[in-house]
C-alpha cells in the first residue's frame, strides 16, 4: 500500500534521509529494546538459526577461514547459535546497540553508526568470513518516481505520516546508476526505482576493509530481469507488513538490486544451502525403528532445513559472495 500524497503544508524530506533517521536515529527502530526479532523472523532466529549457523560454519571451512564477523547482527542471535555449534570459530558482531549481556564472553562486539556506516576500527580484517545478513535492504537509498513529464524525480516523504510528494530530478550519479542497472524503457508515469548506488557503495566499503577472506551478503532482492515497476519499499511491525512511515515505529526496507553488487557468486539461498549440506529431505523409516529419539531430531532438522530452502519463502533469498585474496 502506497502512502497518500503529502499535504503541501507539511515538511517533507528525501526518503533516504527520513529512512535513515527512522531506523538509526537516537529513537530509531533498530535501537528499540526488543530488537529486530521482536518484529520479524529471519533465517538466523530461533531453531532456524541453528541450521543456518551450521551452514555458515561449513562455509567457513570451505573457504579456509577461522573467523566469522556478523554485520548488522541484531542482538547476536546467529553468533549465539554459532558459538554453540562451532565453538572453534573466532566470533564477533557489529550492530548499533551495546553488546547484549546474553552473549558468551568469547564473542567480540563493535558498535556501528548504522546504515551504510561502519566502525572506524573495522579494518584490515584477515582470515575472515563476514556475514551481512539482511543488511543492505536496510541501507537507505534514494527512492525515485517517473513523473508525468517523463523525468525521474526524487520521492519526498513526511516522516510523521508517510505522505509522499515529488521533489527535484535525480543527481547525475544516481541517474547514471539507473541507466546502467534499472533502465526505464517502457516505464509509465508512477513507476518507481530504488536507486541502489548507496548499497553498492556500502558493499564496496565493506570489501575494502577485508585483507583476506570472503564476504557474504544474504538478502531479498531482484536482478535486471525482474526489476519491479512499482518498487519494493515496505515496512514491518510486529510480524506484519504495514505502510512505510519513517517515524521509528516500524522497519522500513526495500529489496536489493543484487546484480549491481561486486560478487564472485550469486545464487539463491536454496541452492547455496544445498551446496553446504542443508537437506530438507525426511529421514528414513529405518532410523525411526532403530533410534526413535534420533529420528525425531532428524525430522525436526529436516523441517527447519525445508523452511530455509523453501523456494516460495526463505529459499528465494539471494546469496552474493565476494572473495578477497591477501
Amino acid at each position: 500500500m502506497r502512502p497518500p500524497p503529502a499535504d503541501p503544508q507539511e515538511p517533507s524530506r528525501p526518503w533516504r534521509e527520513a529512512w535513515h533517521d527512522a531506523l538509526y536515529g537516537a529513537e530509531g527502530f533498530y535501537r528499540r529494546p526488543e530488537g529486530p526479532a521482536g518484529h520479524f523472523l529471519t533465517s538466523t532466529h530461533g531453531d532456524l538459526g541453528t541450521v543456518f549457523a551450521q551452514a555458515v560454519g561449513a562455509l567457513a571451512d570451505r573457504e579456509g577461514v577461522c573467523r566469522v564477523l556478523d554485520l548488522a547482527c541484531g542482538r547476536g542471535e546467529l553468533l549465539g547459535a554459532l558459538h554453540r555449534v562451532r565453538p572453534d570459530l573466532d566470533l564477533a558482531g557489529v550492530d548499533v546497540v551495546e553488546r547484549p549481556e546474553t552473549l558468551a564472553p568469547a564473542i567480540g562486539w563493535l558498535r556501528s553508526p548504522g546504515g551504510p556506516g561502519l566502525p572506524d576500527e573495522l579494518t584490515d580484517l584477515e582470515d575472515v568470513l563476514v556475514v551481512a545478513h539482511e543488511w543492505l535492504d536496510v541501507v537507505p537509498c534514494t527512492v525515485a518516481q517517473l513523473a508525468d513529464d517523463g523525468t525521474l524525480a526524487e520521492v519526498l516523504v513526511d516522516p510523521a505520516t508517510g505522505a509522499e510528494s515529488l521533489g527535484g530530478p535525480l543527481a547525475q550519479h544516481e541517474t547514471a546508476w539507473v541507466e546502467r542497472w534499472w533502465p526505464l524503457q517502457g516505464a509509465e508515469p508512477g513507476d518507481r526505482v530504488e536507486v541502489g548506488l548507496a548499497r553498492d557503495q556500502a558493499w564496496a566499503d565493506l570489501l575494502a576493509r577485508v585483507r583476506s577472506g570472503v564476504v557474504l551478503g544474504v538478502d531479498y532482492g531482484h536482478t535486471a530481469a525482474t526489476r519491479p515497476a512499482a518498487g519494493t519499499l515496505t515496512a514491518y511491525r510486529r510480524g506484519e507488513p504495514t505502510t512505510p512511515v519513517p517515524d521509528g515505529s516500524c522497519d522500513v526496507t526495500a529489496h536489493v538490486a543484487v546484480d549491481s553488487l561486486v560478487h564472485d557468486e550469486l545464487l539463491t539461498q536454496r541452492d547455496a544451502l544445498g551446496g553446504l549440506g542443508v537437506d530438507g529431505g525426511l529421514p528414513g523409516r529405518d532410523l525411526a525403528l532403530a533410534d526413535p529419539a534420533g529420528y525425531l531430531a532428524a525430522l525436526a532438522r529436516a523441517s527447519r532445513a525445508a523452511a530455509l530452502t523453501d523456494p516460495a519463502g526463505l529459499g528465494a533469498f539471494w546469496w552474493f559472495l565476494a572473495r578477497v585474496r591477501g
